[in-house]
């Protein structure tokens, strides 16, 4: 049990934390970066960002080739941490270097922009 959660918590060297204030999607910064919504497939059509690839966790590591590359840079949509942090250890392994995820849970958060689930 101990080994597990010290590899949850573990970084992943290739992802960046990104504030809620500095991503929002119709800057010209995020114009080429793959969202990439890595929840179950109901969850993600109750509500997404429009444009995300939705891969649930449990697929990424199998189905990531037919949408993603690794010269892609992708930030990374999920309701838990857990699965953020998984999904951005998948995609290290398999040689991306520039993965992004949006600080904290959105969940209870009180939040401006019209993107948040």
């Amino acid at each position: 049990m101990t080994v597990w959660l010290l590899i949850q918590l573990w970084p992943v060297s290739s992802l960046t934390y990104v504030d809620m204030k500095e991503w929002d999607p119709s800057h010209d910064r995020w114009s080429n970066v793959k969202i990439l919504d890595v929840r179950d497939a109901s969850e993600y059509w109750e509500s997404h960002i429009s444009g995300a690839i939705n891969i649930s966790v449990g697929r990424l590591p199998i189905v990531w080739q037919k949408e993603l590359t690794c010269d892609d840079e992708v930030i990374i949509f999920s309701n838990n941490w857990l699965n953020r942090k998984k999904a951005a250890r998948i995609l290290a392994r398999r040689g991306f270097r520039k993965l992004y995820t949006v600080k904290g849970n959105r969940k209870g958060e009180s939040c401006e922009h019209k993107y948040c689930y």
